[in-house]
């Protein structure tokens, strides 16, 4: 119990005293995390968006595919990129192996199926509540992806909080293809693994309790967007009847 107590007051004193090196690896973490979960909103967003309007042969085949991603592990993700990056892959020519590149394309790989199929599902609902309306207008399936996606803007900013707190709680895949290698491609979990294994546990305990933070603020404003959806509709609800 000392040893952790111990642990506990060190780690808090490094966040205090504004530890450059854990504050480092603090930014970089979140620099990936963020570039990734950018890349997966523009990428995802749309085709999510699409796929839970469109009707087409292959789509159940596709989303059965799309699924079967998001249980992907982040390990053989990693593996993938590892070789497509390497010297003797297809991509070698680019150079990015243990690199801050090498690390996004990872994780925003790792997080477009769950963009994607979250996007989906949030748009198919709507479309299953809507679609018959906006059909009859005339609306194809791009312009229905469309407006379904901004009435269910509110949700779609929940999936984009989820994918970010994916992508920077992930360690596989960026130890893999990132090395890990201090002061360039070291995050915060894969620094908690090596300074666990190092034994220099202040340092992992401290990037433990800000890594703990983030989720928590990531979480708070996933149930403030709730709240801000419900009352949005509220209000719409209730100023309905005053306008007819």
């Amino acid at each position: 119990m000392a040893a952790f107590t111990d642990s506990a007051a060190a780690a808090l004193q490094l966040i205090a005293s504004n530890d450059p090196a854990l504050w480092a690896i603090v930014g970089r973490s979140l620099a990936v995390s963020g570039s990734a979960c950018l890349i997966a909103v523009v990428l995802g967003l749309p085709f999510g968006a699409w796929l839970g309007v469109a009707r087409f042969p292959g789509r159940p085949a596709l989303l059965t595919l799309l699924n079967t991603f998001l249980a992907l592990p982040s390990v053989v993700l990693g593996l993938v990129v590892y070789l497509l990056l390497s010297r003797s892959g297809p991509l070698g020519f680019l150079g990015w192996l243990y690199s801050f590149q090498a690390m996004v394309l990872a994780q925003a790989l790792l997080v477009l199926p769950v963009v994607s199929a979250l996007t989906h599902q949030v748009v198919a609902d709507a479309e299953s509540q809507h679609g018959e309306q906006l059909r009859s207008l005339g609306a194809r399936a791009p312009l229905r992806s469309l407006l379904l996606a901004w009435d269910e803007r509110y949700a779609l900013l929940t999936v984009v909080i989820a994918a970010f707190g994916r992508a920077i709680s992930e360690v596989g895949a960026v130890m893999i293809v990132g090395g890990n290698m201090d002061g360039f491609t070291r995050v915060m979990t894969t620094a908690i693994a090596l300074e666990t294994s190092k034994g220099d546990l202040p340092l992992a305990l401290g990037l433990g309790l800000i890594l703990l933070l983030v989720v928590l603020l990531l979480n708070l404003c996933i149930g403030l967007l709730k709240r801000w959806r419900e009352s949005s509709e509220g209000l719409a609800g209730a100023r309905q009847p005053a306008l007819s």
